[in-house]
């Protein structure tokens, strides 16, 4: 930016104006300045929410039957996320609009070294979604300058089928093999002990999620790659603040593999409506990224400059002629991944919040389980490792013989509460399944993923974001207990 002193002031006085119209005209009354406020907002594609702000009801349209179902304003909708902010998301992403740059710009290069000063990692790019996160992540791990260690179409990636399926998508869609181990019911993260016999002579990698915010055994699971050699990709995407420790050192989730993946969706640990990042600490894979990222440049100017590689016109690449333009000599077959400085102008401000959000999972998530504990007949509560500090996503459930969980997720539903199954519960079983499963060729199972298939079956959660009231906290208890008695099985 180059302002003189005048625009400097007009554009002060206008943020100044921002934060105190938004402080003054659409801050929530009833909400901690310490959280933020928080925007009702449903984030289920079926439904439609529509708060009366005379009456507070709530008339939930099902996009199903096309019928209306009452809550009453006793029962107000409890979303299983929401997003969480004040007056400064607004400030920030004015003060980016007044640059009208729209593209990565400045705050997207300010959001990428206050993320890795947090995580502790030197390298992270921001990118449009989680999703594209983990594609970007993947095919970064595909390109020749890695040697022997690249990985080829047909070579094995061992994960899980219990999950979100953009983890799996990307290995199917270059063309390598998916090789699916079973899950841990309770932790609902990988079961290490099939990670042998996964293992072949085609074996080249390890993608997976630490679900729900809850680290998988990510000590055991780094042992293994490096035993064997193998690139490990942590999808972080539910678990921004997570930590473990490993020999002694505590760490975030994300930055002990060889690349780390977040997305900032609504429902996230932070928002930047759509976004995600990548983050490594290996400079070689970092440049891989950049490039992947920015369409498969080989050059490292950042967009809108020229030559701050040195290397514009000099060189000879490729069969281009010598001295071809180096901004668009292409070295790779990359995409246009990029953040948009709006997007991360919020995310700039989110991160100034993300220790306190962490603060309120923990708690939330502590009330759930304390609430709970006494359903142990009948529920298999959330359990987490030892040596871990989960930023929980979500609290799970899982319904033990003698509970039907479609009865209880009907009265959850009904009563106002929002839930969520644990994502793709199997992804094999998804129609996208239908023209592979006889194909023996375009993935691998190990065993026959009986707790993944239990956790389609019988697994759930619901909410803890920080936005969660302890009167809602109470009522979602409150509710899931009264579900019992009408779910047990005759």
């Amino acid at each position: 930016m180059f302002e003189d002193a005048d625009e400097q002031q007009a554009r002060a006085e206008i943020l100044r104006a921002v934060r105190a119209y938004y402080q003054q005209f659409k801050a929530p009354k009833d909400v901690s300045s310490s959280t933020g406020c928080v925007d009702r907002i449903s984030f289920a594609p079926g439904c439609v929410d529509r708060m009366s702000s005379s009456s507070g009801c709530v008339d939930r349209m099902s996009s199903s039957s096309g019928k209306i179902e009452h809550i009453s304003p006793s029962a107000e909708r409890i979303d299983y996320a929401g997003r969480v902010f004040d007056e400064t998301e607004m400030e920030y992403l004015v003060d980016a609009s007044l640059d009208f740059w729209l593209t990565a710009g400045r705050y997207a290069n300010r959001f990428e070294k206050e993320l890795g000063a947090y995580l502790g990692v030197p390298y992270v790019s921001a990118v449009n979604s989680g999703s594209s996160a983990n594609l970007l992540a993947f095919m970064t791990l595909t390109c020749p300058e890695l040697g022997e260690r690249a990985i080829k179409r047909g070579d094995e990636v061992i994960t899980v089928a219990c999950g979100f399926p953009t983890t799996a998508s990307p290995i199917l869609q270059f063309g390598a093999v998916p090789v699916f181990v079973d899950v841990t019911v309770g932790q609902y993260n990988i079961d290490t002990s099939a990670l042998e016999k996964a293992l072949s002579h085609k074996t080249k990698a390890v993608m997976l999620a630490h679900t729900l915010g809850n680290p998988f055994d990510i000590g055991q699971v780094q042992s293994f790659c490096q035993a064997h050699n193998l690139w490990l990709i942590e999808d972080n995407c539910d678990a921004l603040g997570s930590t473990c420790c490993i020999n002694g050192e505590t760490r975030f989730t994300g930055t002990i593999g060889d690349i780390g993946t977040s997305s900032f969706y609504p429902p996230h640990h932070i928002t930047m409506g759509e976004g995600g990042a990548v983050y490594t600490a290996n400079p070689l894979l970092h440049k891989l990224i950049r490039s992947l990222r920015d369409w498969g440049r080989d050059c490292s100017c950042p967009s809108g400059e020229d030559g701050t590689c040195g290397h514009r016109f000099d060189g000879q690449r490729g069969l281009l002629p010598a001295g071809y333009d180096h901004k668009y000599t292409y070295s790779h077959f990359g995409y246009n991944l990029k953040v948009t400085d709006l997007q991360a102008a919020i995310g700039c401000a989110q991160l100034e919040k993300l220790p306190a959000f962490k603060v309120a999972r923990q708690a939330n998530h502590a009330y759930l389980r304390a609430a709970l504990d006494d359903l142990q007949d009948v529920f298999i509560l959330p359990d987490k490792l030892p040596y871990s500090d989960p930023s929980w996503f979500g609290f799970a459930l899982t319904c033990k013989s003698s509970l039907d969980r479609r009865m209880v997720i009907s009265h959850l539903e009904q009563a106002g509460i929002q839930t969520r199954m644990l994502f793709a519960g199997n992804l094999l079983r998804h129609p996208c399944f239908d023209t592979l499963r006889n194909d023996h060729t375009s993935y691998r199972c190990i065993g026959d993923l009986s707790a993944t298939d239990a956790i389609m079956e019988n697994t759930f959660w619901v909410g803890v974001y920080p936005g969660m009231t302890e009167e809602k906290l109470e009522r979602m208890a409150t509710e899931i207990c009264r579900s019992v008695g009408k779910a047990r099985k005759k």
